[in-house]
């Protein structure tokens, strides 16, 4: 019935600006739909066959958090960390431990669009 994450999109007020943000960040080819109606973009990348999607944000429907945190599944979450504050990402939470007893480890950062983003690894 259920087969995994196909799409994960974020809502955000620039999706052609964060999209290319986080396109330079992955080293990923970013995707645009244009409205033809009303211009809206509607921006993505194709990470590892999941759509990390970026929607025009409408404080009514699609408010800017109100959304799950997607977590990026990382081999070494220090280091990828580093890179996304590095980027221009700001610290959120964590490293924290998830106490399994693998040693596996998460964080959450802040994108400069003020999307909550998640890594998980070890």
């Amino acid at each position: 019935m259920f087969n995994g994450i196909r799409a994960i999109m974020i809502f955000t007020a620039d999706p052609d600006t964060a999209a290319s943000w986080w396109g330079k960040v992955l080293d990923a080819e970013v995707h645009r739909d244009v409205n033809e109606n009303n211009g809206d973009v509607y921006a993505w990348l194709d990470i590892a066959g999941i759509e990390f999607g970026f929607h025009p944000l409408d404080e009514k429907h699609n408010k800017r958090g109100g959304s799950p945190v997607p977590y990026w599944s990382v081999d070494d979450v220090d280091a990828a960390r580093q890179r996304l504050l590095d980027a221009g990402c700001t610290h959120h939470r964590g490293p924290l431990d998830v106490g399994d007893g693998t040693g596996r480890r998460i964080a959450q950062l802040q994108d400069p669009f003020g999307n909550v983003i998640g890594l998980d690894g070890f």
